[in-house]
């Protein structure tokens, strides 16, 4: 059999972003809006959790997650929103994770 995988990373903010090994690196700039997006074209659709610095993320007036967990918003991004995000999608058929590491710059 075979089997593939592909990332979207969906990011609206002056930024570039760097592929290192499964870890995506983005710089983005302070006060924009910042969208990741997490892989979802499994069968049977996945659960999909979101963390930060490997704890759970906590969602606030600014950093939430839509669409059953497939985007990350975070808005007015400030320096102390830098850091390594993830998002890990589980079905019954297995799981797969993406992680991107953020660093904002004022």
């Amino acid at each position: 059999g075979e089997d593939s995988r592909s990332f979207h990373v969906s990011i609206q903010a002056p930024l570039s972003i760097v592929s290192i090994g499964e870890t995506y690196s983005i710089t983005a700039v302070a006060g924009g809006q910042l969208i990741l997006e997490c892989p979802e074209d499994a069968v049977p659709p996945p659960h999909i959790e979101w963390r930060r610095e490997r704890s759970p993320l906590q969602e606030d007036a600014r950093r939430q997650v839509l669409a059953g967990g497939r985007f990350l918003q975070i808005r007015a991004l400030g320096a102390a929103d830098g850091g390594e995000y993830s998002c890990r999608a589980t079905n019954a058929l297995g799981d797969t994770s993406l992680r991107v590491q953020v660093e904002v710059h004022g």
